[in-house]
């Protein structure tokens, strides 16, 4: 049979104990166990960020992986801690959004609100749910695969509507939703709600901050030194991007910054 994983996504960072702690915490519980670390680079405090990084991140993961996802700055409140099923994956997180992504891409989905304190590392901190909280309930699964003894059932849980682009006449508008650590700006425009994006001789103009981008190209390499373009990335959305450099820094654009695509 093979080695549960188990996945983790915080904003912890990595210059501190705490990822650390929860890995060993979950190996105490069941050394079996595939801990894979999808990052802890999420921005502090950011439950937007959240959603979006394991949106993206999930689906590539066998069935049966358990993502523990930890952006809880509620931690401590009466915010609930939740386990949820979705198309063959399990999540254990804070209710507060930070699966909405994974709500929104997902058919089968059941929750469950975390009561079975038993499964929980004893004494509960107020400001570390990952160890005491979210990781041992993980692992204890991995020793069961059954969901409905951590709780009862909800369909209450918390979830918000991930931004979408706004569409009129030939304008297009959408946002900035990440700047990557290349500084590639990720807009939430898709070659599938913007067809010209993708098409070879059509003409669009795309602005963000100070830029103005008028080439959409295959590759990086496409680009001449410094000159802002887009691309679709591989996870299917539109990024305005400089090949060896940063866009964020090049158009003055950060996350929330407006997105405008004029088609002709």
């Amino acid at each position: 049979m093979a080695r549960p994983i188990v996945t983790l996504t915080t904003d912890y960072g990595t210059s501190d104990h705490l990822v650390g702690v929860i890995k060993g915490v979950i190996l105490n519980i069941n050394p079996e166990i595939t801990i894979v670390d999808i990052t802890h680079g999420v921005l502090p405090h950011d439950i937007l960020d959240g959603a979006l990084t394991i949106g993206q991140a999930f689906k590539y993961f066998p069935a049966r992986t358990i993502h523990v996802v930890v952006v809880d700055p509620g931690v401590g409140t009466q915010r609930r801690p939740i386990l949820v099923a979705a198309d063959q994956h399990y999540f254990v997180a804070p209710d507060n959004g930070v699966l909405s992504s994974v709500y929104g891409q997902s058919e089968a989905l059941y929750a469950w609100n975390i009561i079975a304190e038993h499964y929980f590392r004893q004494p509960v901190s107020n400001t570390f749910h990952g160890r005491d909280v979210f990781g041992p309930v993980a692992a204890w699964l991995t020793k069961s695969w059954q969901p409905g003894s951590f709780g009862e059932p909800i369909t209450d849980f918390v979830r918000f509507g991930m931004p979408k682009p706004k569409v009129a006449g030939n304008t297009i508008k959408g946002i900035v939703l990440r700047v990557d650590q290349f500084g590639n700006l990720i807009t939430n425009l898709t070659a599938q709600e913007v067809p010209a994006l993708v098409e070879p001789d059509a003409k669009v103009t795309i602005r963000a901050g100070t830029g103005v981008v008028t080439r959409v190209v295959p590759t990086f390499a496409a680009a001449a030194a410094g000159e802002p373009v887009g691309i679709i990335g591989s996870s299917g959305y539109l990024e305005i991007v400089v090949n060896k450099s940063s866009a964020a820094r090049a158009v003055g654009a950060a996350r929330g910054a407006e997105v405008t695509v004029e088609l002709g």
